[in-house]
């Protein structure tokens, strides 16, 4: 098969704008421009359009509005909720893990390194799995040793390698010792349902762009009934005080959209993403035997079904494979398990024992506009790569 145009897998870095989020968005970005903290009819009417985007939100995710904030995106979400939170409480003890996305995992150790907190990393099997026993020994021995509330934040699929926490049974285990439970949900959100009301967690956030919305924003959920918290952005009393700074208006009712998108068509989208993932498993595992994949992302059923993480075999062509793929018209992103030069290479896949650092890794992410063919080719192109290095 020839590809005459770009093939995009690399869904968990960004995804393609949704055609009816776009209609959301223009009569915000033309006609109803008006400043939503203005009292006239022009600022009121986009007021009007903020306050029905955080309550489609809500009840998506079956909570109240009140405990919706919109932000910048998943960052600023994650800042705000660690930050804010160990500021509120005086909080001094913080448990996440080597596989966190750096939102949280050098916003962690930056306070670490200012004396802030003390920060604990949770264990994690050869497949990047959490040591759930050994996040209770941590949470066990803080309240032992210095007392005081723990914050503890860890990812619910993971953007690399597609691993899924139990998110009730870390809650579950947070709420046992009084812990803060904030869970970087980024890139599960709109693709797995989240239901608040049951969910045993303190802050989850979202990112319009990961659900096929724009790009800028995003949101915070504060569960209000365990935690309350000073803002992390001043300069104004939007968001109800908890965040200055003039609302990005359609950015806000384009991720509502989004996101009501992305639950009304969630079960079709996830059939057509796990049938191509799996195709494109099944396909590598033919053709190159030879193929590893990382993490939990080879599992369909049990893994985050947008991320595969492949491993190559070793070959020269290692250091060059994302370049070579781009040069084949085929988005993808990857690293390598260890850095070297200016290739800083992948924090995750780097503290994963037993990776060969002379393979090539690549990370295929699916979203709903890919097709069968898309995967074939990019299949056929990685053997072809290969097969050309083999008979040099």
């Amino acid at each position: 098969m020839t590809s005459t145009a770009a093939i995009y897998l690399d869904n968990a870095a960004t995804t393609q704008l949704d055609a009816e989020v776009l209609d959301a968005m223009l009569p915000l970005m033309t006609e109803q421009f008006g400043n939503p903290s203005s009292i006239h009819s022009h600022g009121r009417t986009v007021r009007t359009a903020i306050e029905k985007a955080r309550k489609t939100v809500a009840m998506l995710l079956n909570t109240s509005p009140a405990e919706i904030f919109f932000t910048s995106g998943g960052t600023e979400a994650d800042n705000t909720a660690i930050r804010s939170s160990i500021e509120t409480y005086g909080i001094r003890h913080a448990i996440t893990s080597p596989l966190e996305h750096h939102a949280v995992l050098h916003t962690l150790q930056h306070l670490a390194e200012l004396g802030t907190i003390q920060l604990s990393l949770v264990d994690i099997d050869p497949k990047g799995r959490i040591n759930l026993a050994h996040l209770e020994e941590l949470l066990q021995k803080q309240r032992n040793v210095a007392g005081g509330r723990s914050l503890v934040s860890l990812m619910h699929g993971n953007n690399e390698i597609g691993n899924l926490l139990d998110l009730n049974q870390v809650g579950e285990i947070c709420r046992q010792y009084d812990a803060i439970f904030h869970s970087d949900t980024v890139q599960t959100m709109g693709h797995f349902r989240h239901n608040l009301q049951e969910l045993p967690v303190d802050f989850i956030v979202g990112a319009g762009h990961k659900f096929h919305g724009p790009k800028g924003v995003g949101f915070l959920y504060v569960n209000a009934d365990r935690v309350k918290i000073h803002p992390f952005v001043y300069g104004g009393a939007q968001e109800r005080n908890m965040r200055g700074g003039t609302e990005n208006v359609y950015g806000i009712v384009g991720l509502a959209k989004a996101l009501e998108i992305a639950y009304r068509d969630m079960e079709n989208h996830r059939q057509h993403i796990t049938t191509l993932k799996q195709r494109m498993i099944d396909r590598l595992r033919e053709k190159m035997p030879e193929v590893q994949f990382n993490g939990d992302s080879a599992d369909v059923v049990n893994s985050l079904y947008t991320v595969l993480n492949v491993s190559l075999p070793p070959s020269d062509i290692s250091d060059m494979l994302l370049f070579s793929l781009d040069i084949a018209r085929i988005s993808a992103s990857g690293g390598s398990a260890c850095s070297s030069g200016s290739n800083v290479g992948s924090h995750v896949l780097a503290v994963l024992p037993e990776l060969d650092p002379n393979r090539g890794y690549v990370r295929f992410s699916f979203g709903k506009y890919n097709t069968a063919s898309e995967i074939d080719y990019a299949v056929d192109t990685l053997v072809g790569l290969y097969q050309k290095e083999l008979v040099r």
